[in-house]
């Protein structure tokens, strides 16, 4: 009997290599990003170059500062001396909803305040490339009754109530925040804010219905311009409260009770102080400087419309009537009759005054105007700066115009020749 040859084990060792291969690179995840897990894929090389130029460690703490008027997202970093320094600003690619704060589930408003992001906010497995979670709603916004849940910082530059980034932004910052919590930070701060909360901007937007919360949240900002380390946020009595301890031990902020005694540290309060009145006085000056030009604003399209009435159409006279008037030469020298505009006797093409029907209104009227060679009165564009009502000189008519020129329909089909 023919002995069997032993099962030779070559052509299973070269399957085996090829299924792990298969798996290795399965777990690559290349794209055009890089290769290997999304969520462990280290920072990009010119962030890592911005780190070393600044004295900043791979793993220090890190805070992100998102303005949406300017659509920008901070990324600030500790330096070694504690200090925090501006790292890296991304563009962010989309937000949704308007200037303010979010107030319920499905308004599609993203979010503004103070937010901390913990590692469990963190998401490696995002449809949105990667992304993290702000925590929304917070203590405050729980206070006053806001609704809402799942809103991110994430990539693929798609927004519904989130801060939406490209996925390259979103590697680096997600990648930054990660090394952050592996150098032993437990969470970030997110500031969230409508503008840059300078005075200037404060005076652009005073009308606001959200002034007074963004005021709030500007106490937040000025406590990060002045000392340049994230400002420990509470909450009491409906409202943020910044790098405040309470003055008997034990005794927490809660946010829909009474504010504990508290105190800020000296120092800072006075820095805090002092800021506060120039910004409030280069508000108020800026306040005063935009009211005096919105008036002027105001009075100017008042004598517009005023001159527009006065010259026929109820519209601002433009260049274009002013040009089409003073090719329609036509001289006055008689008062109407009821019904007719100005017109002397013939026009240049032969006809009578034309007769103004009680109906079928017209578009746009051509104002009359006298001859060269009557050398009465100024006309065409220079008629709007006549005087006019009241003052009028006896000497200067208002208008030639005696009847509404919405109720005429005999105006030339084109302009004359």
């Amino acid at each position: 009997m023919k002995q069997m040859r032993p099962f030779q084990s070559f052509p299973f060792r070269r399957m085996a290599a090829a299924l792990a291969l298969v798996t290795m690179l399965a777990g690559c995840q290349v794209d055009e990003l890089g290769y290997g897990p999304k969520a462990q894929r280290p920072v990009s090389q010119e962030i890592v170059t911005k780190m070393k130029a600044r004295d900043m460690s791979a793993t220090s703490p890190i805070m992100i500062r998102i303005f949406k008027e300017e659509s920008a997202l901070e990324v600030w970093k500790q330096k070694r001396n504690g200090r925090y320094e501006l790292l890296e600003e991304f563009e962010i690619c989309k937000w949704s909803g308007d200037l303010g704060p979010k107030f319920k589930e499905g308004d599609r408003q993203a979010p503004e305040g103070f937010y901390e992001i913990t590692p469990g906010l963190m998401n490696p497995n995002s449809n949105y490339h990667l992304a993290f979670n702000l925590g929304y709603p917070n203590a405050y916004d729980r206070s006053h009754g806001r609704t809402g849940s799942h809103l991110m910082v994430h990539g693929a530059c798609s927004s519904r109530g989130c801060y939406a980034m490209t996925d390259e932004q979103v590697q680096d910052i997600y990648a930054l925040a990660r090394d952050s919590f592996k150098g032993g930070q437990r969470s970030f701060q997110v500031q969230a804010f409508p503008f840059r909360m300078t005075a200037e901007n404060m005076a652009r937007h005073r009308d606001s219905e959200h002034l007074e919360f963004w005021n709030m949240l500007k106490v937040g900002y000025d406590h990060f311009e002045l000392t340049k380390v994230p400002p420990k946020v509470d909450v009491c009595e409906k409202k943020y409260v910044f790098d405040a301890t309470p003055v008997l031990a034990n005794v927490p902020f809660q946010a829909s009770a009474k504010c504990p005694t508290y105190e800020v540290p000296q120092a800072l309060a006075s820095l805090l102080a002092e800021k506060q009145s120039k910004d409030e006085e280069t508000y108020q000056e800026l306040v005063a400087k935009l009211e005096a030009r919105e008036e002027r604003q105001k009075r100017r399209a008042e004598r517009e419309t005023a001159i527009a009435r006065a010259f026929g159409g109820g519209q601002p006279a433009t260049e274009a009537t002013a040009t089409a008037s003073t090719e329609t030469s036509v001289a006055a020298t008689t008062a109407p009759a009821p019904g007719q505009i100005a017109v002397p006797g013939p026009t240049a093409t032969g006809q009578s005054p034309i007769q103004a029907p009680t109906a079928s209104p017209v578009a746009t009227a051509f104002a009359a105007q006298p001859s060269a060679a009557s050398g009465n009165t100024p006309t065409g564009f220079l008629k709007k700066f006549l005087p006019f009502g009241a003052g009028a000189s006896a000497a200067e008519p208002e208008a030639q115009l005696t009847v509404d020129p919405a109720t005429l329909t005999g105006v030339p089909e084109s302009k004359p020749q």
